[in-house]
């Protein structure tokens, strides 16, 4: 079985933060978003090859971070895209990954930017069992939230009704981004896509096919962050850290207080300042200052100020 890793976005609603960098390495804790699904894939032997999509801009940033963290199995397969205006869409993309990688095992794909509490293994272990189409579900238990998401109704754990982010809800339930196929599946992303069908949510992909076979749900109960914005970052750091501070061993922390799970890195320097479950990014000053629910990137400095719920670029200079 293969596996491919989705790290192609811009995460333009997450910029400056992400203007720079790919989400899917924005610290959470003492790792990145991506990583647990990384190591967990490195070390299923039920995966040969995993496949981390990318775009040109960020695919030197995904090639240093695998060297530099000992991968063996990742390699990219890169979109010929710089800019969010150039994207194939998300099965455009899949479909050409399978065509340029040449595929033809099992495939599991899954979003570099969700972060999962279940084990990776029980879902390849499910699918194995099933040996149909499978994808991942969570009940978000709200309707209004829930029509951001492609929703699943079940019959046991068999999925007999798709909706693609409805006005009218029937469920709660989600159909997250991880998904796997039988190798007979692949050829009809290109049937998909040949037939005028939406080339950008993989959920349109799995309501097509599910119109005409068998599509199995595994469904958990465990944590999901879905990192589209700075909240649900903050929401992934927050239980990571359990709501207790991180202060990098060479960070200075002077005359300050630190509430919640804030994140103070390498370098980073907090004087005279009130700092609530906010990250404060290597080599950023804050100072007099008062931060909640902020990201305060890399070299950032900030004076005399109050700042809720923000991203702020490095570099940024801020004061009264």
């Amino acid at each position: 079985m293969d596996a491919i890793v989705l790290a192609g976005g811009y995460a333009t609603r997450m910029w400056p933060i992400t203007r720079n960098r790919p989400k899917m390495l924005l610290p959470v804790g003492d790792t990145t978003v991506i990583d647990k699904t990384l190591a967990q894939l490195e070390d299923d032997d039920e995966i040969e090859d995993i496949y981390i999509s990318t775009n040109e801009r960020f695919a030197t940033d995904f090639d240093n971070y695998v060297e530099e963290q000992g991968y063996q199995k990742p390699e990219l397969s890169v979109e010929d895209t710089s800019d969010e205006d150039e994207k194939f869409g998300v099965v455009g993309a899949l479909a050409q990954l399978i065509d340029r990688e040449e595929l033809e095992d099992d495939l599991l794909i899954i979003a570099g930017d969700n972060m999962v509490g279940f084990d990776i293994a029980d879902f390849v272990d499910f699918f194995e069992d099933k040996q149909s189409p499978v994808l991942a579900a969570y009940d978000v238990g709200d309707l209004e939230r829930a029509k951001s998401y492609g929703l699943v109704e079940l019959d046991g754990d068999e999925v007999v009704n798709f909706q693609e982010k409805p006005d009218e809800p029937n469920t709660t339930l989600a159909s997250i981004a991880c998904y796997a196929f039988p190798a007979d599946v692949l050829p009809k992303f290109d049937t998909y896509l040949a037939d005028d069908q939406n080339p950008d949510e993989p959920g349109w992909f799995l309501q097509w096919l599910q119109n005409r076979q068998s599509v199995h749900a595994f469904t958990f109960e465990d944590v999901w962050f879905d990192i589209g914005e700075a909240a649900a970052y903050l929401d992934a750091v927050d239980w990571k850290l359990g709501g207790e501070p991180l202060i990098a061993d060479d960070a200075t922390v002077e005359n300050s207080e630190l509430n919640g799970s804030t994140h103070v890195m390498s370098g980073a320097t907090v004087k005279d300042s009130t700092v609530t479950d906010s990250l404060i990014f290597p080599d950023a000053h804050v100072e007099d200052a008062v931060l909640t629910d902020t990201v305060f990137d890399e070299k950032a400095t900030i004076e005399g100020l109050d700042l809720s719920e923000s991203l702020v670029g490095s570099y940024s200079q801020l004061s009264e």
